[in-house]
């Protein structure tokens, strides 16, 4: 007897079982490539149905088996051209200048082949504004550069009826003289003097402010001393634009016309000032009248105790700080020397002694000559000033009318200075560093004017308070002091004096 296990399965039932799990093996495989599809793009070959060139044997049946797999391979395809094609481009922007970027549309195959004749290829936005106005279509627009980011320039539309119409050729002298404080030849005058100095280019974003208007800013700011947010509103500007104005306007007034406006004479001009002044005043050999005066200015944040004011301070109770300006000035009112910016602590014989003016005398080039001070200047060799003892006699009290004649010339024609240019007459807001260019180009237009024949009006004018005090040393030369006693005396008793005793 023979004893045997019974069969389960025949030989049929176990290659229909052996054919499923083959099937099973290559639907894992498929899904297995489609996944890989992600991280290896290489592989796209075999699903792409190329040429077959490295695919493997046993999955070129498979391939045959599922038609879905060539469409799913080819959705995936676009994709991943797509992304490529973006983090290419994101490198490029990133490495690259805008300025040496140069972008390429793609021509119509090659748009199709990537997009799988589908989907429009993107264009740079300077190529597709430059295609819409060729064509006519589309609403008009900036064109942005290619490859870079382009500037939004917003400008605020100012109002600038007030200067349109005083720049009108016919508007009235007088109204055009009210606003500027000179004549319309004068003004065109000084516009014409300065024209290569202040002319500004313009460039691709705005055009320059034009050479009239740049100087109008500046000397109606300096004329009426309003701040800088009525400049701008009167011209149209910006209150920044302004104020840089009035320093480059300033700057080119003493680069440009103090060398042909503000000068110590020399013959035969020297000669008429001597007699003008002999004429007025009985004593000869007068150069020109000195006079100081105070300007005052915001407490500066450093070495505020040397621009303290204590004069000011003590007679308008309030504190007060201020900067010297000492002149000297021929008989007709004209600067012919200036000093500008010692601290407002200084008395005026410390600030005669800082000056320009000292050093030439000191070199011998003031010879022969006087110049007219006042109490606060000491009695030398060259400045002549009155008697400060309290008991005169005839002789000295004589002297100081004929010596007040001079002095008043430089005392009205400070007092003409500040009338002008109402910015000397209250603290502005010009910054202590700029300040000496800024009254110096007061100094320069008082000159013009004062040699054009511009008068101050009786509105116009301004009342001077400077306080005289007498010089700690009144007398320094001996010499001196015998020569102001001889022209007292032969003032006294034989009228104008005829020589000098230096």
């Amino acid at each position: 007897m023979e004893i045997s296990s019974p069969s389960l399965f025949n030989q049929e039932d176990l290659s229909h079982i052996f054919a499923l799990f083959q099937q099973q093996q290559q639907q894992q495989q498929l899904d297995m490539d489609a996944f890989d599809l992600f991280s290896s793009p290489f592989k796209r070959r075999r699903l792409d149905g190329g040429d077959g060139a490295g695919d493997d044997d046993d999955d070129s049946d498979s391939s045959k088996a599922s038609p879905a797999v060539p469409a799913f391979a080819s959705l995936f395809s676009f994709d991943l051209d797509s992304v490529a094609e973006d983090e290419d481009q994101k490198w490029v922007r990133v490495e690259e200048p805008p300025q040496q970027k140069r972008q390429v549309l793609p021509g119509p195959d090659e748009a199709k082949s990537k997009s799988g004749g589908t989907k429009r290829a993107r264009r740079p936005p300077a190529a597709a504004a430059a295609a819409a106005a060729a064509g006519g279509g589309g609403s008009p627009g900036p064109v942005e550069p290619v490859g870079g980011s382009t500037r939004r320039l917003w400008v605020k539309d100012r109002k600038k009826e007030w200067w349109d119409n005083l720049n009108r050729p016919d508007v009235p002298d007088e109204e055009f003289r009210a606003a500027f404080r000179m004549s319309r030849a004068t003004f065109d005058m000084i516009c014409d003097e300065l024209d290569a100095a202040v002319t500004k280019k313009n460039t691709a974003l705005r055009e320059a402010v034009p050479v009239r208007q740049r100087v109008a800013v500046c000397i109606w700011r300096l004329a009426t001393g309003e701040p800088l947010r009525l400049v701008s509103n009167r011209f149209g500007l910006g209150i920044s634009t302004c104020h840089k104005l009035v320093l480059e306007v300033c700057a080119a007034i003493k680069d440009v016309l103090m060398p042909k406006f503000v000068q110590w004479p020399e013959e035969p001009q020297l000669g008429h000032i001597k007699r003008r002044f002999e004429s007025a005043s009985g004593i000869p050999n007068v150069a020109g009248s000195m006079y100081t005066t105070h300007v005052p200015i915001i407490a500066p944040k450093t070495r505020v105790a040397e621009y303290y004011n204590k004069r000011h301070t003590e007679r308008n109770q309030r504190t007060s700080y201020s900067i010297t300006v000492q002149g000297v000035v021929d008989d007709r009112g004209v600067f012919t020397d200036i000093c500008i910016g010692w601290p407002g602590s200084m008395t005026d014989d410390k600030v005669l002694e800082n000056s320009a003016l000292y050093q030439r005398a000191s070199q011998s080039l003031l010879r022969d000559l006087w110049i007219v001070g006042n109490s606060g200047h000491p009695l030398t060799d060259w400045v002549l000033v009155p008697y400060t003892q309290k008991n005169l006699t005839w002789a000295q009290h004589e002297f100081n009318e004929r010596v007040g004649t001079v002095q008043r010339v430089g005392r009205e024609a400070f007092a003409r200075l500040k009338s002008r240019w109402a910015c000397l007459q209250k603290r502005t807001e010009v910054k202590l560093q700029d300040l000496p260019v800024v009254l110096g180009a007061c100094c320069i237009l008082h000159n013009i004017c004062e040699a054009r024949g511009e008068t101050v009006t009786e509105a116009e004018r301004f009342a001077l308070l400077d306080d005289e005090m007498v010089a700690e040393k009144a007398v320094r030369s001996a010499t001196a002091q015998q020569a102001r006693d001889h022209i007292a005396h032969n003032l006294l008793h034989h009228g104008p004096a005829v020589t000098a005793f230096l």
